[in-house]
């Protein structure tokens, strides 16, 4: 593989001696095996630590979002237990309950029926 640039250069010239010096050094070849080996093939390479990443700043953003509606949902439950009329028009909106001396109509909206406003 680096032989025809090898034989391209001429066996006096000061890319020559540089080729052979450094390129042909048994450390040089190590090291640059070695950065290679780390960079694309290895368990910890580069690539494999970016994907993490990538995986833990998804997760991250996910648990903030969590942490938002707990926050929400905690201040909605305990306004809701703490206020008796809230309980009542929770109850009432949600599971369709009643006095015993009311009665409740639901309303059902046919989808078909409606007009569909075209998507940007």
């Amino acid at each position: 593989m680096l032989k025809p640039l090898i034989k391209e250069l001429k066996p006096k010239s000061k890319g020559y001696k540089l080729v052979k010096k450094y390129i042909f050094n048994k450390y040089f070849i190590t090291i640059v095996g070695f950065l290679l080996w780390m960079t694309l093939f290895d368990s910890t390479s580069y690539l494999v630590i970016n994907d993490l990443n990538k995986e833990i700043d998804k997760y991250e953003t996910q648990l903030d979002y969590y942490q938002t509606e707990y926050k929400k949902n905690d201040t909605f439950y305990k306004k809701l237990m703490n206020n008796k009329d809230e309980k009542q028009k929770y109850a009432r909106e949600n599971y369709f309950m009643r006095k015993p001396d009311e009665e409740i109509f639901i309303l059902v909206v046919d989808s078909s029926n409606l007009k569909k406003t075209p998507t940007q």
